[in-house]
């Protein structure tokens, strides 16, 4: 049950606003209870009056055939309204550079310091844009506000959208039935408080400093796993693109058994993968994982609850995001302890179909802050280490590699959804390094997660003061 938010109670003047209805919809529905509030400010300026650039500052981008590429030299990184979720950007698709810098879709170029804006689909999904974000291309699914320094400081504007009341606005502004649509002149008049330079500096200065950080997150996971590869003597495994290698169309193989007669699972281009591995000093999967866990999740039954009852669960997509949504689902206490994961476990997405862009094969690691927050869907494959001397922070820094993806996917059993072989990835070979570089390149994803972990708070804090200063204004 939803209820009204009793320090911002509903008023006469909103009944007389609302025809007099009696019905509780149009005041719980979060946009209305934001304006009011915001009325009662002694002090709030247009969207559009505070913007700058391309369009004035608030435009997505006309509809467009995508031409995607695999080679980074002919190709930008391509952001989808799902992508911007994303922690790390290192696996997005490239689209035509060609296309990419044409006058048509140049202004589509994402720069730090933008609010993008989800505007088509689901609505109001929103990021703040890093500095690590530059030279990405969004897609016309995405709305960019680009606010006028001269005016208004960015991190400031993007505390407020991205607010409990700047979201209700936007979203209460999103047209269509179907597929819901939101364009630049729906939110153009979009109040934005003034709460004078120090409270949106000291706002702005946290969300600042949490895209930093957050960009030194993506450099630090992208550092471990480089260091890994150097360190193992496969450096020529670090720039690996496995559309350049040639299509498995015949080829002959040999020590087929009856874990698997799948012709996917013998695939020359994963092969070659392997045999390099194995060519180093490693150890396989198996191995590592003895003492430890390389298993799918315990099914259970998934019964919906109100927000703040039961137990948030992550599921495969919402996993790789930033910020997740929350979704609550009611569980016995018992079957929550078994749902929950230990330090430094690993998840790697292990159902879906196989197509381009299905998480199937991805790793993800589990944050610190994550690991008493939720329970895990059992769609998800859990790997944790047994080893002290082989740390999961190292183990993460491979299996987030391309070379890690394209050698788990080749490991696919199934008709329908996709599963990932369970006597096969015991085998996936696994570089072994020293004792001193497993330290060294684990202690960076450490560090990398920290930051990350740092930066939610700094954005939390962020929106907590501007909370607080808002209702202030409002007395």
């Amino acid at each position: 049950m939803k209820l009204i938010d009793m320090q911002n109670p509903v008023r006469a003047v909103w009944l007389a606003d609302q025809g007099f209805r009696l019905d509780p919809s149009p005041y719980l529905s979060g946009a209305f209870e934001a304006r009011k509030l915001l009325e009662r400010l002694p002090r709030t300026e247009p969207l559009i009056s505070l913007t700058t650039g391309h369009s004035g500052g608030i435009y997505n981008g006309p509809k467009f055939r995508r031409n995607y590429v695999s080679d980074p030299e002919h190709g930008v990184p391509f952001l989808g309204s799902t992508d911007m979720m994303e922690a790390d950007f290192s696996t997005l698709p490239l689209l035509s550079k060609n296309d990419a810098e044409s006058m048509k879709l140049s202004h589509l170029r994402v720069e730090p310091d933008m609010t993008l804006i989800s505007c088509s689909g689901t609505v109001g999904r929103m990021c703040y844009a890093r500095s690590d974000m530059k030279g990405i291309w969004a897609s016309q699914d995405i709305l960019k506000v680009v606010a006028d320094r001269a005016k208004i400081l960015p991190g400031y504007l993007f505390a407020f959208i991205y607010s409990k009341y700047g979201i209700p606005i936007v979203t209460g502004q999103a047209s269509g039935s179907m597929i819901r649509h939101l364009e630049p002149g729906h939110i153009a008049d979009l109040p934005v408080p003034r709460l004078g330079d120090e409270v949106e500096t000291r706002i702005h200065d946290l969300i600042q400093e949490a895209a930093d950080l957050r960009g030194r997150f993506q450099i630090g996971v992208g550092a471990a796993t480089k260091d890994l590869f150097v360190s193992a003597d496969l450096s020529d495994l670090l720039d690996f693109s496995w559309y350049k290698e040639p299509r498995s169309i015949g080829a002959a193989t040999w020590g087929v058994d009856s874990k698997s007669l799948r012709a996917l699972n013998y695939d020359s281009r994963a092969t070659k993968l392997r045999r390099q591995i194995e060519s180093v000093p490693h150890r396989t999967l198996g191995e590592v994982c003895k003492a430890g866990e390389l298993r799918r999740g315990n099914r259970f039954t998934r019964v919906a609850a109100e927000e703040g009852h039961g137990y948030r669960l992550m599921g495969q997509e919402q996993l790789f995001w930033l910020r997740p949504e929350d979704k609550w689902i009611a569980l016995p206490s018992a079957k929550a302890s078994e749902l929950r994961a230990r330090a430094e476990t690993i998840f790697v997405a292990a159902r879906g179909l196989l197509t381009d862009r299905a998480l199937i094969g991805r790793a993800a690691f589990l944050p610190e802050s994550w690991r008493e927050r939720y329970v895990f869907s059992e769609d998800l494959l859990r790997v944790t280490s047994g080893d002290p001397d082989f740390p999961g922070a190292y183990l993460f820094a491979y299996l987030r590699s391309e070379v890690s993806f394209r050698i788990m996917r080749s490991l696919c059993a199934g008709t329908g959804p996709q599963d990932i072989n369970s006597v096969l990835r015991l085998r996936v070979p696994v570089p072994e390094c020293t004792p001193a570089d497993r330290h060294r390149i684990a202690e960076t994803v450490r560090q990398a997660y920290r930051d990350r972990d740092e930066a939610d708070a700094l954005e939390d804090r962020a929106l907590a003061l501007l909370d607080e200063a808002v209702r202030e204004e409002a007395r």
